[in-house]
Protein backbone atom coordinates (compact mmCIF):
# COMPACT_ATOMS: atom_id res chain seq x y z
CA UNK A 1 0.00 0.00 0.00
CA UNK A 2 2.67 2.37 0.82
CA UNK A 3 4.40 1.98 -2.60
CA UNK A 4 1.01 2.44 -4.02
CA UNK A 5 0.75 5.78 -2.52
CA UNK A 6 4.46 6.96 -3.21
CA UNK A 7 4.18 6.26 -7.17
CA UNK A 8 0.69 8.37 -7.11
CA UNK A 9 2.64 10.84 -4.97
CA UNK A 10 5.67 11.11 -7.32
CA UNK A 11 3.14 11.96 -10.09
CA UNK A 12 1.77 14.38 -8.39
CA UNK A 13 4.66 16.26 -8.09
CA UNK A 14 5.46 16.37 -11.32
CA UNK A 15 2.22 17.02 -12.87
CA UNK A 16 2.23 19.81 -10.07
CA UNK A 17 5.30 20.94 -12.01
CA UNK A 18 3.59 20.80 -15.30
CA UNK A 19 1.25 22.80 -15.12
CA UNK A 20 -0.02 25.80 -18.00
CA UNK A 21 0.00 27.82 -15.11
CA UNK A 22 3.32 27.38 -13.50
CA UNK A 23 5.25 27.51 -17.25
CA UNK A 24 3.48 30.77 -17.34
CA UNK A 25 4.29 32.03 -14.36
CA UNK A 26 8.05 31.08 -14.93
CA UNK A 27 7.91 32.88 -18.57
CA UNK A 28 6.58 36.06 -16.92
CA UNK A 29 9.19 36.23 -14.24
CA UNK A 30 12.23 35.31 -15.65
CA UNK A 31 11.65 38.11 -18.37
CA UNK A 32 10.86 40.83 -15.97
CA UNK A 33 12.98 39.94 -13.03
CA UNK A 34 16.77 41.00 -12.37
CA UNK A 35 19.32 38.73 -11.35
CA UNK A 36 19.04 39.19 -7.40
CA UNK A 37 20.73 36.48 -5.34
CA UNK A 38 18.93 36.68 -1.97
CA UNK A 39 15.39 36.43 -1.29
CA UNK A 40 15.38 39.43 1.28
CA UNK A 41 16.42 41.76 -1.90
CA UNK A 42 13.98 40.08 -4.53
CA UNK A 43 11.02 40.33 -2.76
CA UNK A 44 11.02 44.45 -2.72
CA UNK A 45 12.37 44.19 -6.90
CA UNK A 46 9.37 42.07 -7.20
CA UNK A 47 7.05 44.84 -5.50
CA UNK A 48 8.14 48.07 -7.21
CA UNK A 49 8.74 45.83 -10.57
CA UNK A 50 8.15 48.97 -13.42
CA UNK A 51 8.20 47.47 -16.36
CA UNK A 52 3.96 47.85 -16.32
CA UNK A 53 2.85 44.56 -16.57
CA UNK A 54 1.79 42.28 -13.42
CA UNK A 55 1.89 38.49 -13.09
CA UNK A 56 -1.03 37.06 -13.30
CA UNK A 57 -3.44 36.04 -10.52
CA UNK A 58 -2.53 32.61 -8.78
CA UNK A 59 -5.86 30.73 -8.95
CA UNK A 60 -7.14 27.89 -6.66
CA UNK A 61 -5.94 23.98 -7.09
CA UNK A 62 -8.43 21.81 -9.42
CA UNK A 63 -7.61 18.65 -10.41
CA UNK A 64 -7.92 18.22 -14.09
CA UNK A 65 -8.06 14.43 -15.15
CA UNK A 66 -7.63 15.75 -19.52
CA UNK A 67 -3.83 17.21 -18.00
CA UNK A 68 -2.87 14.22 -17.31
CA UNK A 69 -0.10 12.13 -19.86
CA UNK A 70 -1.69 9.03 -21.13
CA UNK A 71 1.14 6.71 -18.52
CA UNK A 72 -0.33 8.82 -15.50
CA UNK A 73 -3.70 8.32 -16.51
CA UNK A 74 -3.08 4.79 -16.83
CA UNK A 75 -1.68 4.23 -13.52
CA UNK A 76 -4.86 7.07 -11.98
CA UNK A 77 -7.34 4.67 -13.48
CA UNK A 78 -5.86 1.31 -11.67
CA UNK A 79 -5.90 3.57 -8.06
CA UNK A 80 -9.27 2.90 -5.31
CA UNK A 81 -11.32 5.55 -5.17
CA UNK A 82 -10.15 5.91 -1.59
CA UNK A 83 -6.65 6.44 -3.82
CA UNK A 84 -7.82 8.34 -6.37
CA UNK A 85 -9.07 11.05 -2.88
CA UNK A 86 -5.89 10.21 -1.59
CA UNK A 87 -3.88 11.22 -4.60
CA UNK A 88 -5.93 14.12 -5.48
CA UNK A 89 -4.90 15.84 -1.55
CA UNK A 90 -1.07 15.12 -2.23
CA UNK A 91 -1.42 16.51 -5.38
CA UNK A 92 -2.69 19.60 -4.02
CA UNK A 93 -0.40 19.49 -0.77
CA UNK A 94 2.45 19.40 -3.49
CA UNK A 95 1.12 22.25 -5.29
CA UNK A 96 0.49 24.42 -3.18
CA UNK A 97 4.08 23.73 -1.42
CA UNK A 98 5.34 24.90 -4.40
CA UNK A 99 3.28 28.18 -5.14
CA UNK A 100 4.27 28.86 -1.92
CA UNK A 101 6.17 32.65 -2.03
CA UNK A 102 8.77 30.71 -0.02
CA UNK A 103 9.37 28.13 -2.17
CA UNK A 104 9.21 30.25 -5.58
CA UNK A 105 11.39 32.71 -4.06
CA UNK A 106 14.06 30.13 -3.05
CA UNK A 107 13.71 28.16 -7.24
CA UNK A 108 13.55 31.81 -8.85
CA UNK A 109 17.14 32.42 -6.47
CA UNK A 110 18.79 29.33 -7.98
CA UNK A 111 17.22 30.28 -11.41
CA UNK A 112 19.08 33.84 -11.19
CA UNK A 113 22.60 32.19 -9.99
CA UNK A 114 22.41 29.58 -12.75
CA UNK A 115 21.83 32.59 -15.20
CA UNK A 116 24.39 34.81 -13.88
CA UNK A 117 27.02 31.77 -13.81
CA UNK A 118 26.46 31.29 -17.49
CA UNK A 119 26.70 34.67 -18.25
CA UNK A 120 30.01 35.07 -16.64
CA UNK A 121 31.25 31.63 -18.33
CA UNK A 122 30.13 32.92 -21.82
CA UNK A 123 32.20 35.58 -23.69
CA UNK A 124 31.15 38.39 -24.43
CA UNK A 125 31.92 40.16 -28.25
CA UNK A 126 33.99 43.30 -27.35
CA UNK A 127 32.16 46.72 -29.05
CA UNK A 128 34.71 47.29 -31.64
CA UNK A 129 34.99 51.44 -32.66
CA UNK A 130 34.28 52.24 -35.64
CA UNK A 131 37.57 53.46 -37.47
CA UNK A 132 37.98 56.76 -38.21
CA UNK A 133 40.09 57.17 -41.85
CA UNK A 134 43.05 59.83 -41.36
CA UNK A 135 42.84 62.92 -43.12
CA UNK A 136 45.17 63.95 -45.48
CA UNK A 137 46.74 66.52 -42.94
CA UNK A 138 46.75 63.63 -40.45
CA UNK A 139 48.74 61.55 -42.34
CA UNK A 140 51.73 59.47 -41.60
CA UNK A 141 50.92 60.31 -37.41
CA UNK A 142 50.62 57.26 -35.36
CA UNK A 143 47.23 56.22 -34.80
CA UNK A 144 46.29 54.03 -31.89
CA UNK A 145 43.85 51.88 -33.45
CA UNK A 146 47.04 50.30 -35.36
CA UNK A 147 48.85 50.32 -32.52
CA UNK A 148 48.54 46.12 -32.07
CA UNK A 149 49.82 43.46 -33.91
CA UNK A 150 49.68 43.04 -37.39
CA UNK A 151 48.42 40.05 -38.99
CA UNK A 152 50.60 37.25 -40.51
CA UNK A 153 51.71 38.66 -43.78
CA UNK A 154 50.96 35.59 -46.71
CA UNK A 155 52.31 37.49 -49.66
CA UNK A 156 48.59 38.22 -51.15
CA UNK A 157 48.92 41.73 -50.27
CA UNK A 158 51.00 45.33 -50.47
CA UNK A 159 52.87 46.52 -47.52
CA UNK A 160 50.73 48.42 -44.83
CA UNK A 161 53.30 51.37 -46.47
CA UNK A 162 52.15 50.79 -49.60
CA UNK A 163 48.72 50.71 -48.01
CA UNK A 164 49.24 54.24 -46.88
CA UNK A 165 50.79 55.62 -50.08
CA UNK A 166 47.28 54.31 -52.07
CA UNK A 167 45.15 55.90 -49.75
CA UNK A 168 46.88 59.34 -49.80
CA UNK A 169 47.25 59.37 -53.35
CA UNK A 170 43.54 58.69 -53.27
CA UNK A 171 42.85 61.39 -51.61
CA UNK A 172 44.66 63.48 -53.35
CA UNK A 173 42.96 62.62 -56.67
CA UNK A 174 39.52 63.13 -54.86
CA UNK A 175 40.64 66.94 -54.02
CA UNK A 176 41.88 66.98 -57.54
CA UNK A 177 38.21 65.82 -59.17
CA UNK A 178 36.52 68.43 -56.75
CA UNK A 179 38.59 71.63 -57.63
CA UNK A 180 38.32 70.57 -61.55
CA UNK A 181 34.31 69.49 -61.13
CA UNK A 182 33.09 70.83 -58.05
CA UNK A 183 34.82 73.96 -57.47
CA UNK A 184 34.07 76.07 -60.92
CA UNK A 185 30.42 76.20 -60.10
CA UNK A 186 31.30 78.31 -56.93
CA UNK A 187 31.36 81.00 -59.15
CA UNK A 188 27.81 81.39 -59.66
CA UNK A 189 27.01 81.86 -55.85
CA UNK A 190 30.07 84.71 -55.51
CA UNK A 191 29.20 88.06 -54.04
CA UNK A 192 30.70 91.21 -54.49
CA UNK A 193 32.94 92.82 -51.05
CA UNK A 194 30.52 95.08 -49.56
CA UNK A 195 31.76 97.12 -46.26
CA UNK A 196 30.21 96.79 -43.00
CA UNK A 197 27.85 99.03 -42.36
CA UNK A 198 27.81 101.72 -38.66
CA UNK A 199 25.25 98.87 -36.97
CA UNK A 200 27.76 96.14 -37.55
CA UNK A 201 30.43 97.33 -35.13
CA UNK A 202 31.35 93.26 -34.83
CA UNK A 203 33.56 91.43 -36.27
CA UNK A 204 33.90 87.06 -36.16
CA UNK A 205 36.48 85.86 -37.02
CA UNK A 206 36.03 81.89 -38.02
CA UNK A 207 38.85 78.89 -38.44
CA UNK A 208 38.53 75.92 -40.75
CA UNK A 209 41.05 73.06 -40.98
CA UNK A 210 39.38 72.02 -44.66
CA UNK A 211 37.58 69.02 -43.27
CA UNK A 212 39.87 67.82 -40.52
CA UNK A 213 39.09 67.19 -37.14
CA UNK A 214 40.78 70.18 -34.66
CA UNK A 215 40.35 70.93 -31.41
CA UNK A 216 40.46 74.69 -32.33
CA UNK A 217 38.06 74.35 -35.04
CA UNK A 218 35.32 75.32 -32.74
CA UNK A 219 36.93 78.97 -31.73
CA UNK A 220 35.36 82.20 -32.29
CA UNK A 221 37.55 85.63 -31.87
CA UNK A 222 35.78 88.53 -31.55
CA UNK A 223 36.77 92.13 -32.76
CA UNK A 224 35.08 95.39 -32.01
CA UNK A 225 35.76 98.92 -31.42
CA UNK A 226 34.06 100.87 -28.58
CA UNK A 227 33.59 104.31 -30.40
CA UNK A 228 31.65 102.35 -33.13
CA UNK A 229 29.14 100.84 -30.72
CA UNK A 230 25.70 102.73 -30.63
CA UNK A 231 24.21 104.72 -28.03
CA UNK A 232 27.36 104.86 -25.58
CA UNK A 233 28.43 108.24 -23.96
CA UNK A 234 32.23 108.98 -23.86
CA UNK A 235 31.59 108.32 -19.47
CA UNK A 236 29.83 105.26 -20.72
CA UNK A 237 32.70 104.06 -23.32
CA UNK A 238 35.52 104.24 -20.28
CA UNK A 239 33.30 102.62 -18.09
CA UNK A 240 33.12 99.81 -20.61
CA UNK A 241 36.33 100.22 -21.11
CA UNK A 242 37.25 99.53 -17.39
CA UNK A 243 35.30 96.26 -17.73
CA UNK A 244 36.64 94.80 -19.95
CA UNK A 245 40.12 95.24 -18.65
CA UNK A 246 43.31 93.48 -20.39
CA UNK A 247 40.97 93.20 -23.43
CA UNK A 248 41.13 96.60 -24.14
CA UNK A 249 43.99 97.43 -26.77
CA UNK A 250 44.69 101.53 -26.03
CA UNK A 251 46.73 102.25 -29.32
CA UNK A 252 43.45 100.70 -31.33
CA UNK A 253 40.60 101.28 -29.04
CA UNK A 254 39.84 97.72 -30.16
CA UNK A 255 38.46 95.14 -27.36
CA UNK A 256 39.44 91.40 -28.36
CA UNK A 257 38.05 87.92 -27.11
CA UNK A 258 37.43 84.49 -27.90
CA UNK A 259 35.44 81.49 -26.94
CA UNK A 260 36.30 77.72 -27.55
CA UNK A 261 34.46 76.24 -24.50
CA UNK A 262 31.38 75.20 -26.34
CA UNK A 263 31.21 72.16 -29.37
CA UNK A 264 29.99 74.19 -32.30
CA UNK A 265 31.00 77.76 -33.87
CA UNK A 266 27.68 78.78 -33.62
CA UNK A 267 27.42 78.22 -29.67
CA UNK A 268 30.70 80.26 -29.28
CA UNK A 269 29.53 82.95 -31.43
CA UNK A 270 25.82 83.38 -29.35
CA UNK A 271 28.25 83.29 -26.01
CA UNK A 272 30.12 86.34 -27.05
CA UNK A 273 27.44 88.13 -28.49
CA UNK A 274 25.37 87.56 -25.48
CA UNK A 275 28.27 88.59 -23.65
CA UNK A 276 28.63 91.96 -25.25
CA UNK A 277 25.07 92.97 -24.88
CA UNK A 278 25.59 92.28 -21.20
CA UNK A 279 28.81 94.51 -21.15
CA UNK A 280 27.17 97.55 -22.80
CA UNK A 281 23.66 97.16 -20.95
CA UNK A 282 26.11 97.24 -17.57
CA UNK A 283 28.09 100.30 -19.09
CA UNK A 284 24.86 101.89 -19.35
CA UNK A 285 23.89 101.56 -16.46
CA UNK A 286 25.21 104.98 -14.69
CA UNK A 287 24.37 103.32 -10.38
CA UNK A 288 28.10 103.34 -10.53
CA UNK A 289 29.97 104.34 -13.04
CA UNK A 290 33.13 103.64 -11.67
CA UNK A 291 34.71 106.73 -11.69
CA UNK A 292 37.13 106.27 -8.30
CA UNK A 293 38.76 103.30 -10.63
CA UNK A 294 41.35 104.80 -13.21
CA UNK A 295 42.52 103.78 -16.25
CA UNK A 296 45.06 100.98 -16.23
CA UNK A 297 46.56 100.02 -19.33
CA UNK A 298 49.55 98.32 -17.92
CA UNK A 299 48.90 95.15 -19.54
CA UNK A 300 49.57 96.97 -23.31
CA UNK A 301 53.19 97.35 -23.97
CA UNK A 302 53.34 100.85 -25.80
CA UNK A 303 56.00 100.13 -28.67
CA UNK A 304 57.72 103.77 -30.19
CA UNK A 305 56.97 104.42 -33.41
CA UNK A 306 59.79 105.66 -35.25
CA UNK A 307 58.84 108.53 -38.29
CA UNK A 308 60.88 109.15 -41.02
CA UNK A 309 61.84 113.12 -40.71
CA UNK A 310 60.14 115.49 -43.08
CA UNK A 311 63.21 117.51 -43.76
CA UNK A 312 64.55 114.21 -45.07
CA UNK A 313 61.57 113.55 -47.32
CA UNK A 314 61.93 113.91 -51.15
CA UNK A 315 59.85 117.19 -52.40
CA UNK A 316 59.60 119.04 -55.63
CA UNK A 317 62.12 121.73 -54.39
CA UNK A 318 64.92 119.20 -52.74
CA UNK A 319 65.25 117.18 -55.58
CA UNK A 320 65.42 120.54 -58.13
CA UNK A 321 68.13 121.64 -55.17
CA UNK A 322 69.96 118.28 -55.46
CA UNK A 323 70.03 118.41 -59.31
CA UNK A 324 71.74 121.99 -58.99
CA UNK A 325 74.15 120.80 -56.60
CA UNK A 326 75.41 117.98 -59.33
CA UNK A 327 75.92 120.51 -62.10
CA UNK A 328 77.88 122.43 -59.67
CA UNK A 329 80.09 119.73 -59.13
CA UNK A 330 80.42 118.67 -62.76
CA UNK A 331 81.95 122.35 -63.62
CA UNK A 332 84.09 122.33 -60.75
CA UNK A 333 85.84 119.14 -61.88
CA UNK A 334 86.02 120.39 -65.78
CA UNK A 335 87.96 123.42 -64.51
CA UNK A 336 90.12 121.20 -62.04
CA UNK A 337 90.60 118.74 -65.55
CA UNK A 338 91.93 121.98 -67.35
CA UNK A 339 94.47 123.06 -65.50
CA UNK A 340 95.29 119.87 -64.68
CA UNK A 341 94.32 119.68 -60.67
CA UNK A 342 91.73 116.98 -61.04
CA UNK A 343 93.26 113.42 -59.57
CA UNK A 344 92.61 109.86 -61.65
CA UNK A 345 92.23 107.57 -59.18
CA UNK A 346 93.08 104.87 -61.68
CA UNK A 347 96.58 106.40 -62.72
CA UNK A 348 97.32 107.28 -59.23
CA UNK A 349 97.20 103.51 -58.15
CA UNK A 350 99.40 102.37 -60.97
CA UNK A 351 102.43 104.70 -60.23
CA UNK A 352 102.15 104.02 -56.42
CA UNK A 353 102.37 100.08 -57.27
CA UNK A 354 105.27 100.89 -59.48
CA UNK A 355 106.84 102.97 -56.65
CA UNK A 356 106.25 100.16 -54.50
CA UNK A 357 108.12 97.36 -56.39
CA UNK A 358 111.14 100.02 -57.44
CA UNK A 359 111.98 99.99 -53.46
CA UNK A 360 111.61 96.59 -53.11
CA UNK A 361 114.57 95.83 -55.96
CA UNK A 362 116.57 98.19 -53.89
CA UNK A 363 116.22 96.57 -50.72
CA UNK A 364 119.35 94.83 -48.80
CA UNK A 365 120.26 91.37 -48.88
CA UNK A 366 119.34 89.40 -45.52
CA UNK A 367 122.47 89.21 -43.27
CA UNK A 368 123.70 85.41 -42.37
CA UNK A 369 122.67 84.62 -39.16
CA UNK A 370 124.99 82.68 -36.96
CA UNK A 371 124.61 78.78 -36.02
CA UNK A 372 122.11 78.31 -33.38
CA UNK A 373 119.86 81.41 -33.95
CA UNK A 374 116.99 81.79 -36.28
CA UNK A 375 117.86 83.35 -39.62
CA UNK A 376 116.41 86.70 -39.77
CA UNK A 377 115.15 88.27 -42.39
CA UNK A 378 116.09 92.24 -43.00
CA UNK A 379 113.15 94.70 -43.23
CA UNK A 380 111.63 96.09 -46.24
CA UNK A 381 113.06 99.52 -46.33
CA UNK A 382 110.83 102.15 -48.36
Amino acid sequence: MASSFARPAFFALRQACRTHRRREQWMGLSNRRALHLTSSYRAPADRNDSSGTSPAPKQAYSFNYDKLVPDERHHYDLLSPEEKTQFQQEEKAAYEHLNSPAVESELQGMVSQAVYDISRETPRERDVPPRITPGLMAMGEIDEQDSGEDEDFDGDDITSIAHGELEQHRELREYARIAAWEMPKLAKLAKPFVLPSKDQPLRFRYTTYLGETHPAANKIVLEFCTRDLPGLTEPQRIKLVKLVGVRYNPETDVVKMSCEMFETQAQNKRYLGDLVDTLVAEAKDETDMFEDVPLDFRHHKFKPKVEFPEAWKMTTERRAQLEENWRQRELGDQEKEERGQLLDGAKFIEKALEEAVAMRSRAAPAVAAPKGRARQKAPLRY
